[in-house]
């Protein structure tokens, strides 16, 4: 068993992005096909580790700075969101939302009707629909002890960790394809944008962005700030009707820290410098979650439901393709929107920012898809997802049981 503290697994996550970065620079597929770097670099390390474990090999990581850093990212989301942008937002936004609802609803009516005729138990299709797949680990951990406990579902966590895994994988791994297929349609019919968009924020990650150490300083403090009292929050609301996860209550506190500052004109949020502090911690945090995934708990999976989770995916893939570049406009904007989907429909909002950066990397920024994605996937779709689930537990089929 080999142990890597805080500092061996910094240095480990540090070299996966390297070697992701050189992989994607080398490979012409996973170029091609708009692979996000931190999973091309984290997929190789976590297939090593998984080969390593027949020569009774281990790798422990210090996985303790891995919260941070996702809420340190989901913090800058919400200082990169102005009010006024997401005003104009706000017609797509509720399409969107709409759109993710609907796949919601097709990936737990999917999931019930192929455990059913797999001859698996219904509650293990509604595991692994949108209570992990849309929901994530997190939501998938709750529900599995509820699952456990309240309807006597053997083994329901460790499923839900395993299928939120798969999940993971791979909306990291056919978001770019998505893209890839939408974006030549997009070309072939002569749609372009409206008008040529200025990259910013996240959507071009390896943009030069001129900061001081001054200003780096007063970016670290809105980050630590929101840090502090979005987990405050978080306390707060535990155990009510209003409980919310601490990520989305972090982002709601940059929200109201950019938009308020800027109210009373006390402080501009220099959003050049919450891009690139967003960005790394982004990078980071997907380098640690991917290289120390337990690929062994994949291969551990009954056979009907691995393919019960691979049907689920081949689902996602064409509900983007057929449902949500059409219904968001059959644009450029649809197709970066498309990847973004993939990403937190099967994996996490994280994910989806990965993708869709690959994407406009490639072939150019998308302004809508970076304020409406970060909002409908960190912050409706949890509220969403619950409603969803409670509906289809609250349905005569499960009550019998």
């Amino acid at each position: 068993m080999f142990e890597l503290d805080f500092y061996g697994t910094l240095v480990a996550a540090s070299l996966v992005l390297l070697l992701g970065r050189g992989l994607v620079a080398r490979v012409g597929f996973l170029r091609a096909y708009n692979i996000p770097e931190p999973v091309a670099g984290g997929l190789v390390v976590a297939f090593c580790l998984l080969g390593l474990r027949h020569f009774d090999i281990h790798v422990q990581f210090d996985t303790s700075l891995q919260t941070p850093l996702m809420l340190a990212f989901f913090a800058t989301i919400g200082l990169s969101a102005d009010f006024a942008s997401l005003k104009k937002g706000g017609r797509v936004v509720a399409i969107f939302l709409l759109v993710v609802t609907g796949l919601l609803l097709v990936q737990n009516a999917m999931g019930i009707g192929l455990a059913t005729a797999l001859g698996l138990d219904p509650l293990m299709g509604l595991l692994a629909g949108s209570v992990t797949l849309s929901g994530g680990h997190g939501t998938g951990a709750a529900w599995g002890a509820t699952f456990s406990e309240q309807y006597g579902l053997a083994s329901a966590s460790e499923l839900a960790l395993a299928a939120a895994t798969f999940g993971l994988v791979l909306g990291g791994l056919i978001g770019g394809p998505v893209a890839r297929l939408l974006v030549k349609r997009v070309h072939a019919s002569g749609i372009e944008q409206a008008q040529p968009q200025q990259p910013r924020g996240f959507e071009q990650p390896n943009e030069e962005r001129l900061i001081t150490s001054f200003s780096f300083i007063e970016t670290l403090a809105l980050i630590a700030v929101s840090l502090l009292a979005g987990s405050l929050l978080n306390g707060l609301l535990k155990g009510t009707a209003f409980e919310l996860p601490t990520f989305v209550c972090v982002l709601f506190v940059g929200v109201v820290l950019r938009n308020g500052l800027s109210v009373l004109g006390a402080y501009r949020v220099f959003e050049r410098e919450v891009s690139v502090l967003g960005n790394v911690s982004l990078s980071l945090f997907l380098a640690i979650a991917l290289m120390s995934l337990k690929l062994w708990d994949l291969a551990a999976l009954a056979f009907p439901f691995f393919m019960l989770l691979a049907m689920q995916a081949l689902v996602m893939a064409l509900f983007a393709i057929f449902i949500t570049f059409r219904v968001m406009g059959s644009n450029y904007d649809a197709a970066v929107l498309a990847a973004g989907h993939c990403g937190f429909g099967l994996g996490a909002t994280p994910t989806a920012i990965a993708n869709m950066q690959a994407v406009t990397q490639r072939y150019g920024p998308s302004h809508i898809a970076f304020l409406v994605v970060p909002m409908v996937g960190a912050f409706f779709i949890d509220i969403i997802n619950v409603i969803v689930i409670k509906v289809y537990l609250a349905l005569p089929f499960f009550t019998a049981l």
